[in-house]
């Protein structure tokens, strides 16, 4: 830990988003109330006997344990489960969770991860009892009115993408890619071809050269030109017919729209390949573009990012796969069959039923007609059918704001971006963050850090340590790897331009800072639960056991 550097407590900016100063640091001499306030484990507290909730009897006769689990299977010792209070638990939690930073506590501009806000109407739908307490195992019969929406799902994001046919499956961003890799893969082997090489730009996502080799298949890295998109000519010299598929975002991680889409897409299928459309970045063009119309064949979505399913933490996530027709007949299984029920006559669709039609999951591919979606499917890809949850969260979002409000989400998330960017340059923030690639962007950019780093001692770290102090998460770091001391910032449709102005004062606030005095923000954050830590160590030598005394 680094020791602080002594700050004068009239060193005031005004809040984020308002105009009441705030000091930016706590004094050497103290710690503030968050940081007194030691973070201990919910079994470091209470005492035996205490109870939060005892359960009443449930009138369920008694049977014997050796008849419900042998005894090989039992414990030797109760478990060490915490004993506490209500009280005691509600705080404990609460606590936590104040240490925490999150959408509802404000600006979260991470490059490429789209943190926008999620309406609190997607949740108070996903908590209809129907939805909620659907259990997976549910058959189709009785599931009518969830597998219509997974239905409708799909063919919303068939449109967005500009493709077809669509997987609800996967269950995040990177298992959406390792299916669109296998499924690739299964095209070629079809056709009799082993195909090893896939072509990642070296902007890509770090997940997409992991994904490559989770499939078995070869790595090779496109060079990026000077305007900051794919080099054509690197491109045609490594397009050869060992190439499987190129795994592209567009616009890409550099916050560019690459204007040689169409040449890329003749490129890599003139000599046999498939173009694979990485979704991250999605939220840029919905409903102004899409990427069935530049030429892949293969689109993965983050509903927990464009779609507005919350993310972070690890989960929950949907990663969704569209594709082409060539490609449909190798989608994992089961997929949802829909069909119109007949009338007694055998007309006109019967008005019983959902809407008029049955709904069915095709659980085997040699009961998938030959050529059609899943008849050559590469398998399950997880249990289930996907995580539900998600699809209402998103199927609300998209039908609440339908094909406009999709477009004016994308068109807002731009104009927000270039206006954040024109605002850091008007602060004169351009002399020591100048922009990576290009003069203006889509929906994220990147800024170089390297000047700040060689001028003023601050490197990207310290800049991203001292934004918590000024009530802001930072964006993201040293991503791109092609791009000096790099920040990517990203500011989505949702943020106010109040809440952008703040953010960009308080950047160029730390730089006019670190020209007085760098060790400022060099030993930064003074404000959070838990200062600077080594982050070498705690990433080699992590704390994952605590004694229970």
């Amino acid at each position: 830990m680094s020791t602080p550097t002594s700050i004068p407590e009239e060193r005031l900016l005004p809040a984020a988003g308002g105009s009441d100063p705030r000091p930016l640091a706590a004094p050497t001499t103290s710690v503030n109330p968050i940081q007194r306030d030691h973070a201990t484990t919910i079994f470091e507290k209470g005492a035996p006997g205490r109870r939060s909730f005892v359960a009443p009897d449930s009138g369920v006769p008694e049977v014997a344990l050796d008849e419900i689990l042998p005894a090989k299977l039992r414990r030797a010792t109760p478990a060490r489960l915490p004993e506490v209070t209500e009280s005691e638990l509600v705080r404990h939690y609460v606590r936590l969770s104040r240490r925490n930073f999150d959408l509802d506590t404000g600006f979260y501009p991470l490059g490429s991860c789209t943190m926008k806000h999620n309406p609190r109407l997607h949740e108070r739908v996903t908590a209809l009892p129907g939805h909620a307490r659907l259990h997976p195992l549910q058959s189709p019969e009785r599931s009518q009115g969830a597998l219509a929406l997974m239905h409708g799902l799909e063919r919303q994001l068939a449109e967005v993408s500009g493709l077809p046919h669509v997987c609800l499956q996967p269950s995040a961003g990177s298992h959406g890619e390792l299916a669109g890799v296998l499924l690739a893969r299964a095209y070629h082997e079809a056709r009799g071809e082993t195909r090893t090489k896939v072509l990642t730009p070296d902007t890509a996502h770090g997940t997409n050269p992991a994904t490559v080799t989770m499939a078995g298949l070869e790595v090779v890295k496109v060079a990026t030109n000077p305007d900051g998109g794919v080099d054509l000519d690197d491109l045609r010299a490594k397009a050869d017919d060992q190439v499987a598929l190129i795994m592209l975002t567009n616009p890409n991680t550099l916050g560019i729209f690459d204007p040689n889409i169409e040449e890329i897409a003749s490129i890599v299928h003139g000599v046999g390949g498939v173009l694979y459309y990485d979704g991250a970045n999605l939220n840029a063009i919905m409903g102004i573009t899409r990427p069935g119309d530049m030429g892949f064949d293969i689109v993965h979505f983050n509903l927990h990012k464009s779609f507005t399913q919350p993310h972070g933490g690890g989960g929950p996530g949907s990663g969704p796969i569209a594709v082409s027709d060539r490609i449909s007949p190798y989608l994992p299984l089961p997929v949802i069959r829909r069909e119109p029920l007949a009338s007694a006559n055998g007309n006109a669709p019967a008005t019983e039923g959902f809407e008029g039609f049955r709904y069915s999951l095709v659980e085997h591919a040699d009961a998938v007609p030959e050529g059609a979606p899943g008849s050559k499917s590469i398998g399950k890809l997880r249990g289930f059918q996907g995580n539900y949850g998600c699809f209402v969260r998103s199927y609300t979002y998209i039908t609440s704001l339908g094909a406009e409000g999709l477009r004016d989400a994308s068109e807002i998330a731009v104009l927000n971006a270039n206006y954040l960017l024109a605002k850091l340059q008007e602060l004169g923030v351009r002399e020591h963050l100048p922009l990576a690639f290009g003069t203006r962007c889509m929906h994220e950019f990147v800024l170089s850090g390297g000047p700040m780093k060689r001028e003023l001692g601050v490197k990207t770290l310290d800049l991203a340590k001292r934004l918590l102090d000024h009530g802001f998460h930072p964006p993201t770091v040293y991503f791109p790897l092609l791009v000096d001391e790099a920040l990517l910032v990203e500011p989505v449709e949702t943020e106010a331009k109040e809440t952008l102005d703040a953010f960009a004062e308080a950047i160029a606030e730390i730089l006019r800072e670190a020209v007085e005095d760098p060790t400022i923000a060099q030993n930064a954050p003074y404000s959070t639960p838990v200062r600077r830590l080594d982050e070498a160590k705690a990433a080699k030598q992590p704390v994952i056991r605590q004694p229970l005394g």
